[in-house]
């Protein structure tokens, strides 16, 4: 068999998009970019310096980029009990890697990417069809990640306020989404509105800490949060349950890797808002409302006594 053109060759590479070559099987296969005759190649010493001068530039370097190849999508069913989370390594090593796929929570199933990775945050907005004006949430390992990526919870006040922290403690893991005003460590393409350049005044995160054996394992394995967002039909304001109708639906769409863990119940996750004085439920999912929150209708009844009274 006659030796492939080394200029062809490198042209098809060119062709391949950003993700990368997975298989389903231990064995993997890698790919390395022929250097052009004449072209002056850099050290690893230079590239170093280089990252030191201008972090931001080389942070998604080549090592960073992968193509699923002729394997196509990586699926890996677990138990839903977690005995088997060994068959997750391929998955953490993935997302390290930008890939963008889907995992259980404690809810649905959500499609995740990694929290400092902007392609893999825009190739997740695509592959869901969202907007760049719509808030992306983030799946975290512990209280820690929360006061990182966010400014805190109410911690009480002389006033009579409530210490909303100490309850908040008692209901996650669970399945609640918080929103909080989100801290400078949290990437503004995570709340991008409208374009590149223009973000949201109100900086705001919905964090969750999902109480699910085979997401924590997944969140425990990684160095940063997973950026998040529900799997829903392309055409219908509702959720898939099935991992294989979900890989039957995505996988065409570029989806990198799937983790089965069995069918869902459709009841997302109970969505508070303590942007506000109180905490107030946004949506009614599976978390029970608590003692410490209030209605959006309860809400805006103590507004309008409040205006009545001012008045």
């Amino acid at each position: 068999m006659a030796a492939a053109d080394p200029a062809t060759a490198a042209s098809s590479f060119s062709q391949f998009s950003f993700r990368r070559a997975v298989c389903p099987s231990p064995l993997r296969v890698c790919f390395s970019r022929p250097h052009p005759p004449g072209r002056l190649r850099v050290s690893s010493t230079t590239v170093v310096a280089l990252h030191k001068r201008n972090p931001k530039r080389l942070k998604y370097a080549a090592e960073r980029q992968f193509s699923r190849g002729d394997a196509g999508m990586l699926r890996v069913e677990v138990e839903p009990s977690g005995e088997d989370f060994w068959k997750l390594d391929p998955v953490i090593d993935l997302i390290n890697r930008g890939a963008v796929g889907v995992i259980p929570t404690d809810t649905v199933y959500s499609i995740v990417c990694d929290l400092s990775n902007n392609e893999s945050i825009e190739r997740l907005r695509r592959l869901k069809g969202i907007r760049d004006s719509k808030p992306l949430s983030i799946l975290c390992r512990s209280l820690r990640d929360i006061d990182t990526y966010t400014t805190g919870f109410p911690r009480g006040t002389n006033q009579g306020q409530a210490n909303i922290f100490r309850a908040v403690k008692r209901a996650i893991p669970g399945p609640y989404t918080i929103i909080l005003p989100a801290s400078k460590e949290f990437p503004k393409q995570c709340i991008k509105h409208g374009s590149s350049t223009r973000y949201a005044k109100r900086r705001q995160v919905g964090v969750r800490i999902p109480d699910d054996p085979i997401c924590q394992a997944i969140l425990q394995n990684l160095d940063e949060p997973l950026i998040c967002t529900s799997v829903k039909y392309l055409s219908e304001d509702e959720w898939i349950l099935d991992p294989v109708i979900i890989a039957d639906l995505y996988e065409p769409l570029g989806l990198d890797f799937i983790v089965d863990g069995g069918p869902r119940i459709a009841d997302p996750s109970t969505v508070v808002d303590m942007m506000e004085t109180n905490p107030t439920i946004i949506r009614q999912g599976k978390g029970p409302k608590l003692d410490w929150m209030v209605a959006k209708d309860e809400e805006e009844e103590a507004q309008s006594m409040f205006a009545l009274k001012a008045a």
